[in-house]
């Protein structure tokens, strides 16, 4: 199955300026069998096939050990590197895929050796550094800055975006206009449940461009249903913030119902914010575990927010 409009990677930047629809998938595990890796593809697309989205995003699973001293809700299984899941299972998506490199998990000619390979046309790649600064690294992110670029063109890179950091700190935009100026193309933030939070940090760094007569990049807010207790454990656990009253909702209500109405009001508003900044933006909806109704709810999500988008 090819995307239902085939566009290129520099053609869905250019789309962010009206909004972009895209879909989170995370590469089965590192002990799936290729034949098992495809039927996973398959059945990913198959899903696709009703929604028609702009584009995918693949991540990059580490164990971020240092992240917390809590302990990991759900036990870490290696993932299959998500550019060998593209390019190996995901033959049948032609659209744009931005791959996540989590790099300190790589040396520098490791990461130099994919972007020398990969489909520029196509593929974009957002960096993410360390879990914390005592993680112990192959490849630090200002390192893996300075090597993309040196290449004359690698794919178009973009960064992490964490509105809980700017709530804790009021610097995210800050952070965001370094990683501009290392040459950050886009934003992808993590999932946004807080709405203040998010819209915060969409004002001040809008606003901190314009200060500073610079555009603004494209930010892809990620929005992801959330069906379990377990579920919210492992968002808490991961530092996302989720209001005290959804939370109550979740944990004696019906967990599926009381965030996916929460994510399409947060969408709905999102969508509305961004245009009214001028800010470039798109969607990105992901599920967070492989449980079925999970994401199916997560396609479901797509559907409307691709009616929101127009």
């Amino acid at each position: 199955m090819a995307s239902p409009e085939t566009v290129t990677a520099a053609e869905l930047m250019d789309r962010t300026r009206d909004g972009v629809l895209l879909f989170g998938l995370t590469p089965p595990r590192q002990t799936t069998t290729p034949e098992q890796a495809d039927a996973v593809a398959a059945a990913a697309l198959t899903r696709l096939r009703s929604v028609p989205v702009d584009g995918l995003i693949l991540y990059d699973v580490d164990a971020e050990a240092d992240r917390t001293e809590a302990p990991r809700p759900f036990p870490f299984m290696p993932m299959m590197d998500p550019a060998h899941f593209l390019d190996g299972h995901l033959a049948d998506w032609a659209g744009p895929v931005i791959v996540y490199r989590a790099v300190g998990k790589y040396t520098g000619d490791q990461l130099d050796r994919w972007w020398s390979q990969a489909d520029r046309d196509r593929v974009l790649t957002v960096l993410v550094g360390a879990a914390s600064r005592h993680q112990v690294v192959r490849t630090s992110l200002p390192e893996a800055y300075r090597r993309h670029a040196g290449f004359s063109l690698p794919p178009r890179m973009g960064g992490v975006v964490i509105a809980e950091r700017h709530a804790a700190s009021g610097t995210e935009h800050a952070r965001m206009l370094r990683k501009q100026d290392a040459g950050c193309e886009f934003f992808v933030s993590q999932v946004c449940y807080d709405l203040d939070h998010t819209r915060n940090m969409l004002s001040d760094y809008t606003h901190g461009c314009r200060d500073q007569g610079l555009d603004p990049k494209p930010v892809v807010l990620t929005l992801a249903p959330c069906g379990s207790v377990k579920t919210l454990e492992f968002m808490t656990w991961l530092g996302i913030e989720v209001p005290r009253w959804l939370q109550a909702e979740i944990t004696r209500g019906d967990p599926l119902a009381a965030s996916y109405e929460q994510c399409l009001l947060n969408a709905r508003a999102l969508i509305a914010y961004c245009r009214r900044l001028g800010l470039p933006f798109g969607i990105n909806v992901e599920s967070l575990t492989n449980r079925k109704l999970e994401i199916d709810t997560s396609i479901d999500l797509v559907r409307e927010i691709r009616d929101l988008l127009g």
